[in-house]
C-alpha cells in the first residue's frame, strides 16, 4: 500500500469508527508527532499518520494497526465526551503554557513552585486521560468496536506514556523537596 492509499485508509478507519457510534466530529491529518489528539478548543481529532506507524512499533504488546487506530478514535472520542470538563481546565491548562513559556527548562526543573506547577498538570491530564479511556472503554462496550484484548493493550500503551512522564517528574520534584528540606536542617557533628 503506497503512502497515499495508506493515508486514505487510516481516514477512512477515524471515520467509520466514528459513523459506528454516532460522534462524528471533524478530522484534520496533523504532523505533529502525536499519533492521535483531541483538540477540545477547535474540536477535532488530530492524526499523524507517520507518528501513528511508529508508535505501533514501539508497543511491547501488539496489536493490528486497525485494532489500534479504532482503539485510539474511541479514546479520542471519549475526550470529546469530556469536552466541557477540558474547556472548564483552559484557564489552568494556560497558566500551565505561560508558566512554560515564561521559564526555562532549567528553571522548570528547579524551582519548587514551578516543578510544581508541572507536576500539577501531569495529574490533571492523567484524570482526563483516564476519564476518556473510561468513555471509550463505554462506546466500545456498547458498539463492540475493537477486541478487549486489544482495547486493552492500546490503553495500556496510551496511559503508559503519560504515567512514566509524572513518574519521572515526581521523581525530581521529591529530591528537590528533600534537598530543600536538608537545607533548614542544622548540622550535626559527631
Amino acid at each position: 500500500m503506497n503512502n497515499k492509499s495508506r493515508k486514505n485508509w487510516i481516514e477512512q478507519l477515524i471515520h467509520s469508527t466514528m459513523r459506528a457510534v454516532g460522534i462524528e466530529i471533524e478530522r484534520k491529518q496533523n504532523p505533529t508527532g502525536v499519533n492521535m489528539s483531541y483538540n477540545f478548543i477547535l474540536n477535532y481529532i488530530g492524526y499523524d499518520v507517520k507518528r501513528i506507524e511508529e508508535a505501533i512499533k514501539e508497543m511491547q504488546a501488539q496489536v493490528s494497526l486497525e485494532c489500534y487506530i479504532k482503539a485510539f478514535t474511541l479514546h479520542e472520542l471519549g475526550h470529546a465526551l469530556d469536552r466541557k470538563a477540558l474547556l472548564d481546565s483552559l484557564t489552568k491548562t494556560l497558566a500551565f503554557y505561560e508558566m512554560k513559556k515564561n521559564h526555562t527548562i532549567y528553571e522548570q526543573y528547579s524551582e519548587y513552585n514551578l516543578l510544581s506547577m508541572l507536576i500539577e498538570e501531569h495529574e490533571m491530564n492523567i484524570a482526563f486521560e483516564e476519564t476518556a479511556w473510561a468513555n471509550a472503554e463505554k462506546l466500545n462496550m456498547e458498539y463492540g468496536i475493537v477486541d478487549w484484548d486489544s482495547f486493552e493493550k492500546a490503553k495500556n500503551h496510551g496511559m503508559a506514556t503519560y504515567l512514566k512522564l509524572y513518574e519521572k517528574d515526581l521523581e525530581v520534584y521529591n529530591k528537590l523537596v528533600s534537598e530543600q528540606n536538608d537545607v533548614g536542617r542544622p548540622f550535626l557533628f559527631a
